[in-house]
């Protein structure tokens, strides 16, 4: 094998060992400037877009043992990784096809499963990992709230009949 072409893999294969999850994308209709604006928007969720050759990712991929994306390498193909919220990159994805419609999604791999182009926009729909997060400690926090209620109400309850009792005395 050529030194040329065996960077070229290494390279992918680094690309590909980054994050979780990897999402192709068939990129022939943007522009350097779309390119360039798809990856600021992915910057803040610490994920980048690679163009690759499909040669090259073929290799890389069998490799590094991830699953057959040889029916997904027809056309250009650029790897969308890193980070580790699928689902906000997910959404940047989403809402960049929407606005430009310039890109396709092809196929993606996450937790060394291949999923469809479906069920990227259906990880877009799920909320991004700190919303999780909040979510996951609001469930984790609502028992010991209600707990605290409950052992609250006993002396409030006593405190009420005191108060009303007070009230009556007074009225009298």
């Amino acid at each position: 094998m050529r030194v040329e072409k065996k960077y070229l893999i290494e390279e992918v294969a680094t690309h590909l060992k980054k994050s979780d999850y990897v999402i192709l994308a068939n990129y022939d209709k943007l522009t350097v400037a779309d390119v360039a604006e798809l990856r600021r928007r992915l910057d803040p969720h610490h994920a980048e877009f690679h163009v690759v050759k499909n040669s090259s990712l073929r290799v890389a991929a069998q490799a590094l043992n991830l699953p057959n994306v040889d029916s997904a390498l027809i056309g250009p193909t650029a790897v969308i990784v890193g980070g580790k919220n699928s689902p906000g990159v997910a959404k940047v994805l989403r809402d960049f096809i929407k606005e430009k419609q310039k890109i396709v999604l092809k196929v993606g791999i996450l937790n060394q499963k291949l999923i469809s182009a479906k069920d990227i926009e259906k990880l877009a729909e799920m909320p991004s990992l700190d919303v999780m997060r909040a979510q996951f400690l609001g469930l984790l926090q609502q028992p010991a709230t209600l707990f605290v209620r409950v052992l609250n109400a006993v002396p409030q309850g006593v405190v009420n009949v005191l108060q009303a009792r007070v009230r009556a005395a007074e009225g009298s």
